[in-house]
This record gives C-alpha cells, sequence and structure tokens, in this order.
C-alpha cells in the first residue's frame, strides 16, 4: 500500500507525478488539471478542499525540479 500523502507532501506528490506523467511540462498544466491529478494519486489521503494556489504552485514547482531533471 502506497504510503500517505497530503497537500503539504509536495516533493513527493512532484515525484509521483513525473513518474506518472513524464513527458508532460508541469508549466503547461493547469492549476485544475494538477489539482485532480494529485487528487487522484495513490495514497493521497487529504480532504481535497484544503488546496490552494500556494499548495498547488509549490506542487507544480516540485514537479518541474524532477521533469528539469531527467
Amino acid at each position: 500500500m502506497p504510503r500517505e500523502i497530503d497537500w503539504t507532501d509536495a516533493e513527493e506528490i512532484g515525484i509521483q507525478l513525473f513518474e506518472k506523467y513524464p513527458d508532460l511540462d508541469p508549466l503547461t498544466v493547469r492549476f485544475t488539471d494538477l489539482h485532480r491529478y494529485v487528487v487522484e494519486l495513490p495514497g493521497f489521503s487529504d480532504d481535497p478542499n484544503k488546496s490552494n494556489e500556494a499548495r498547488l504552485e509549490a506542487i507544480q514547482m516540485a514537479w518541474y525540479e524532477e521533469y528539469q531533471d531527467a
């Protein structure tokens, strides 16, 4: 069973999103889609309504770092 993650786990979420969508440039993803991608991750256990722009931006940047390193 995957480790539980929540909105504050930006780095882990960024890694998982990169693994799931390796060819997708995170900077082209709308926040509405990013929100959906995060909520659909295995192990995501937080309240979907607790997201906000700052959290989504932190996740997007963590994902972008993974994308750039590849």
